[in-house]
């Protein structure tokens, strides 16, 4: 599919829970969000039948997100479900990977192509500030665990300025989204930053990509060459499917289009069809509840 500027859409983005185990300091407020009620939640059937229609309107790549998707029960079945669809090319997940561990090797065996597991940094204490209470050897655990099955793993390294990134003062409860500043010395070069998390990838036989710090309150600023995501709203192929059956054209805008089970293909399309040219802002939701 193409939207209004030319762009080739083809990738969607699944949030099956608005649920997350972490409250990292750039996604979520201390308190976390108020969740979801379990009668508003798409069921895995539902999210395979919003995926078949997008893989035959030309969608090829499918991304489960959360929230965290592992919070979720029963992951492992939706990776089953959509995996047969004929068309899709690559099914993929992102996660935090402190539940990960337990669930590898049946996610592989369902058909999960790969794996994106955010790792911010390795020093315990600095990871604990920064998910407010998560461990880094959880993490840890479940990508050793992700190779060990023989998924493909991506390191998201979210670079933060450098008082955010040791959670010193910089640290806003409450920022939304991966992104942000400049000021990135000590993210880059500390201990468990940057330099190490691209040592233990490479140990693995891992990819680290790079994330500027955003926020979605925050009208969208290209990045340059500078880091590997987020992309250029030029080079922009995403449509999001959150948790409660809403389509978001950007992540950076507030505009949804509720699926018409009745009608699933010209909800897609209305969805797409409201793609902007630019990402503004996002003034109705935190960043864990949309997938990233």
């Amino acid at each position: 599919m193409f939207d209004s500027y030319g762009r080739e859409i083809a990738y969607l983005r699944v949030s099956v829970t608005d649920r997350c185990n972490l409250r990292c300091v750039y996604c979520m407020p201390p308190e976390g969000v108020e969740p979801l009620r379990h009668e508003e939640i798409l069921t895995f059937e539902e999210i395979a039948m919003v995926v078949g229609v997008a893989v035959g309107l030309g969608f090829r790549k499918v991304r489960l997100t959360g929230g965290e998707p592992l919070a979720r029960k029963g992951i492992a079945s939706l990776v089953r479900l959509l995996r047969p669809i004929r068309g899709l090319e690559t099914l993929a997940m992102t996660t935090n990977g402190t539940l990960l561990a337990p669930l590898a090797a049946e996610l592989a065996r369902a058909g999960l192509d790969s794996v994106n597991i955010s790792l911010d940094t390795l020093d315990p204490p600095r990871y604990a500030r920064l998910t407010r209470g998560g461990r880094v050897e959880d993490a840890l655990a479940g990508i050793k665990a992700a190779r060990a099955a023989g998924l493909p793993v991506k390191l998201n390294v979210v670079v933060l300025d450098g008082d955010e990134a040791s959670g010193g003062a910089g640290e806003r409860d409450g920022d939304e989204g991966p992104g942000g500043g400049r000021r990135v010395g000590r993210h880059l070069s500390g201990p468990g930053g940057l330099d190490d998390i691209r040592a233990f990838a490479a140990e693995i036989g891992a990819r680290v990509q790079t994330i500027a710090r955003y926020r979605l309150d925050e009208e969208k600023r290209e990045r340059g060459e500078a880091f590997d995501r987020p992309p250029r709203c030029g080079d922009c192929d995403r449509l999001r499917l959150l948790a409660n059956g809403t389509l978001r054209p950007c992540l950076h805008g507030s505009a949804g289009v509720p699926v018409d089970f009745a009608d699933i293909e010209g909800s897609i399309r209305r969805a797409v069809g409201l793609k902007p040219a630019r990402g503004l802002a996002c003034a109705d939701l935190a960043v864990g509840q949309i997938g990233g």
